[in-house]
């Protein structure tokens, strides 16, 4: 990328990685861009999270999110490129997320309630970020179902169980923390 600008996006259109030319509000660069928020959110996440917490060396929790942030730049390059089938390893990163949920979920007290999205600041970032990850999900499968793509379909497991984690985390970062969880009676 020999500049940041190329102007060619001035008019509302952007490209696709197989040079196709879109307008912006097409769905599948409404996916990319949610993916690319969820990405940014865990920017957000490392940089408070990683900095302050002394219990990352036991559980990893910053290398883990450095890997969900390279493979959030994979997801986007493979729906960049129209049908193009995955080329990670998908279901060993969903099997990832499943052991680190029950890592982390070992370490917690029961869920018994729905509990209010906040906590830490850190906590509370976590949990945008998966709401974000479940627009971004959203998108995704009414892309799938627009252009009936189902290669699309791992990418769809790989957000939901994503989103799963960050919950986990969430709750996982806010009792490390200190900070109680509210819990949501009706």
């Amino acid at each position: 990328m020999p500049k940041i600008y190329t102007k060619t996006g001035d008019r509302g259109e952007t490209g696709l990685g197989n040079g196709r030319r879109v307008s912006k509000d097409y769905l599948r660069i409404e996916a990319i861009g949610a993916v690319d928020e969820v990405n940014a959110w865990i920017g957000i996440m490392q940089n408070s999270e990683c900095k302050i917490q002394n219990y990352n060396s036991k559980f990893k929790i910053c290398e883990w999110l450095k890997e969900i942030q390279k493979d959030l730049f994979i997801v986007g390059a493979i729906m960049s490129q129209s049908k193009l089938t995955m080329n990670v390893a998908i279901g060993e990163r969903t099997e990832f997320f499943e052991r680190a949920i029950d890592t982390l979920t070992n370490e917690l007290p029961p869920l018994t309630n729905f509990i209010l999205p906040g906590g830490s600041v850190t906590g509370a970032a976590i949990h945008v970020a998966r709401t974000v990850c479940r627009r971004a999900e959203r998108r995704v499968v009414s892309l799938m179902k627009s252009e009936n793509d189902e290669s699309l379909a791992p990418v769809i497991m790989y957000l939901n169980r994503l989103s799963d984690f960050f919950f986990t985390l969430a709750r996982f970062v806010n009792m490390q923390a200190g900070a109680e969880e509210e819990k949501w009676i009706l």
